[in-house]
């Protein structure tokens, strides 16, 4: 009797115990339904086709960064161009907290804070490794940030395609007078450049509407990239020329966007976790486009018999003395902008020193 007690006594504990502490595959169920309730789920608009390599695919492998980091307590669901809004109307949806992050190019909002062009690239001026160590060690960012402070925006460096290509032509290129009357589909500071060499830049086109552009006329010419992006597109298809260097973008930086409300009232935790997935996705996408780029050029060549051409001396040169004119101008307009051209010279100007005893010294 005294056994069965004993028997009885632990088999009552054992059933205590287990109802007290239910098995590990149920308590983890417990703990993710218990995760759910308490994420915050964010909602992130592209001005790129969703997926596209590179450009597309940068928000989402933030958004599966944060989403780790976080032990999903910040979820972000990524849209593309035109699911939320159109691909030009991020900067809005971001500013009015339609949406709390966006992934864009700085140029794009020239019409509202013009030195926004400064944070994507200039023509003639620093390429991607250059712009990095501007942006997160030179003052960059803080100028960054001032330009975007009025719109309740907080940018965020998201990635580099690194020196694009020149552009795809449908005529060539011998000197300075053949881009005149040029109808060429160029963003940013590049465009009016092309403007005061006599061209007529065209840039509010999508890169999916250029391969139409190109094929109907409605343009002479287009620079989308670069090879990993151009080839997918089939530029090669309706445009004869392919030049080179990308004298208007020499190292395009794109962004995220962040609204600052939302950001703010994240914990501190989470506000660090955006901001080192972020600077993660900025160099990931570079190395991405690197060996992309790489990829595609011999792809290019090899299958499709692209010639790639470069420009004659003579137009670079015309191209350069037209940069100088246009920032000169651009700033007696905005004192904005010429204090973040001032910065920016600065530090070109240094760069260029510099680099005249390392990587240069090899060329």
């Amino acid at each position: 009797m005294g056994k069965l007690k004993l028997y009885c006594g632990l088999l009552g504990l054992l059933l205590l115990a287990s109802c007290q502490q239910p098995p590990a595959d149920t308590a983890a169920k417990t703990q993710a339904v218990t995760a759910s309730h308490q994420a915050i789920e964010w909602r992130l608009a592209t001005s790129w086709p969703k997926n596209l390599a590179g450009l597309g695919m940068a928000p989402e492998r933030l958004a599966q960064l944060v989403e780790q980091m976080s032990n999903g307590r910040l979820v972000i669901q990524v849209y593309g161009a035109g699911e939320l809004m159109p691909a030009l109307s991020v900067f809005d949806g971001v500013s009015k907290g339609t949406v709390q992050m966006g992934h864009s190019a700085a140029h794009y909002w020239k019409g509202k804070a013009p030195a926004s062009q400064f944070f994507s690239s200039i023509p003639f001026g620093l390429n991607a490794q250059q712009m990095n160590a501007w942006l997160h060690h030179g003052g960059g960012i803080e100028l960054w940030q001032e330009v975007y402070q009025p719109f309740g925006i907080l940018p965020l460096a998201g990635g580099n395609t690194g020196m694009q290509m020149g552009g795809w032509f449908n005529k060539p290129i011998m000197s300075p007078a053949d881009l005149k009357g040029l109808k060429m589909r160029l963003p940013g500071i590049g465009s009016k450049v092309l403007k005061k060499l006599g061209g007529v830049p065209v840039d509010e086109l999508a890169g999916r509407e250029l391969y139409s552009a190109l094929q109907t006329g409605a343009i002479d010419a287009a620079e989308w990239v670069g090879p990993y992006n151009d080839l997918p597109l089939g530029l090669h298809q309706v445009a004869k020329y392919y030049y080179y260097p990308g004298w208007h973008e020499p190292g395009s930086s794109m962004e995220f966007l962040v609204n600052q409300q939302a950001f703010s009232a994240l914990p501190a935790d989470l506000q660090a976790i955006v901001k080192v997935a972020a600077r993660a996705i900025n160099q990931d996408m570079l190395d991405d486009y690197t060996q992309g780029h790489i990829a595609a050029m011999d792809t290019l060549i090899s299958e499709h018999n692209v010639q790639v051409t470069p420009f004659p001396p003579e137009v670079i040169a015309a191209l350069k003395q037209a940069r100088d004119e246009v920032l000169t101008e651009e700033a007696a307009k905005d004192p904005m902008f010429n204090k973040v051209l001032q910065a920016y010279l600065a530090n070109e100007a240094a760069v260029k020193r510099y680099f005249h005893y390392t990587e240069d010294a090899l060329n």
